[in-house]
């Protein structure tokens, strides 16, 4: 299986760039995580950070800080075409508490969806674990491996997603195939997923300007002429109320910029999920049900091969809570 960046997310979404400020230092959030074998027990990786989107982030022209792009709006006096716009917009350092609501405590992570800053409220967030040198996202290679984590979803209404995901990004976001992009994976740049999402607005170290046209329900977002594709494994996409896991495979390898109709036939964007609501268990999941989500819940995704080995073809995905 391909290797991929593991994210975490409560959804909405804002703005991204592709040279670096300097308003703001960037310090990652500490997160240790363990890696364990049957024969080693379990190591804590010490290192381990969580790196904001860049699409959240402030964008700004790298001489001062006028903001690159504004609203449903990119400054066209700045953002003249693609590649000008990523030269002259930088993006920069975060405020992961203050202004997004992420906070980590010891091997916990807390995403709030709703943070009142001194800017006005930001909505939905979204992280990678990075790698041990802070300027590559950590990857996992899947088969006939175990991901186990604990989670917390008994504030989390319906209608809210909190998401646990793999997808097939760069390790450096994207930053050694673009020479555009001097922000890196260090700045949570290179997204992308098996929707093809168009609103990312630098794809490829170019800024999404062509066709940028503002979304009809979000005052800060739109959709350009491209998209970013790639191979999305969703561990987990849930609230207190349901819950799915869903491979979407691609027939692209890693990230990929489409256009127009292309966006929708390069990857299995329903995706096959499983929600044992939708299959017919409706005492499973849910307050006071079988896995009762006013309790904290520890969800284990196993990736079954076929001779159990990690070169063995992958047979099945296996959830076990």
């Amino acid at each position: 299986m391909y290797s991929a960046v593991v994210l975490l997310s409560l959804y909405l979404a804002a703005v991204k760039a592709q040279q670096v400020g300097t308003s703001k230092a960037e310090v990652h959030p500490p997160l240790p995580w363990q890696k364990c074998t049957k024969s080693g027990g379990c190591v804590t990786q010490s290192s381990g950070k969580v790196v904001l989107d860049a699409n959240w982030r402030w964008v700004h022209t790298t001489t001062g800080y006028t903001n690159c792009y504004t609203g449903q709006k990119w400054d066209t006096s700045i953002c003249t075409d693609a590649v000008t716009c990523a030269k002259n917009c930088a993006v920069d350092g975060a405020d992961y508490s203050g202004t997004y609501g992420i906070t980590t405590s010891g091997n916990a992570l807390t995403l709030k969806f709703v943070t009142q800053g001194s800017s006005g409220n930001n909505v939905g967030s979204r992280v990678y674990l990075m790698a041990s040198d802070d300027t590559k996202y950590e990857l996992f290679k899947l088969k006939n491996q175990e991901f186990t984590f604990d989670v917390d979803v008994s504030n989390l209404p319906c209608g809210l997603n909190g998401a646990l995901y793999f997808s097939e990004m760069d390790a450096d976001g994207g930053m050694s195939k673009y020479p555009n992009n001097k922000a890196g994976a260090k700045y949570g740049t290179g997204y992308c997923d098996a929707q093809c999402p168009k609103d990312i607005k630098f794809i490829n170290g170019e800024a999404n300007v062509v066709g940028w046209n503002g979304a009809p329900n979000d005052p800060n977002s739109g959709t350009g002429n491209y998209g970013t594709c790639c191979t999305e494994m969703d561990i987990w996409e849930a609230n207190s109320m349901a819950t799915a896991y869903t491979p979407h495979p691609c027939s692209a390898n890693g990230q990929t910029r489409c256009t127009g109709s292309e966006c929708s036939s390069i990857c299995d964007q329903p995706g096959c999920d499983f929600n044992s609501y939708r299959m017919g268990d409706k005492s499973f999941y849910g307050k006071g049900l079988t896995i009762d989500t006013n309790k904290k819940i520890t969800v284990v995704t196993q990736f079954i091969t076929s001779d159990g080995t990690a070169n063995g073809a992958l047979t099945e995905i296996r959830r076990i809570y």
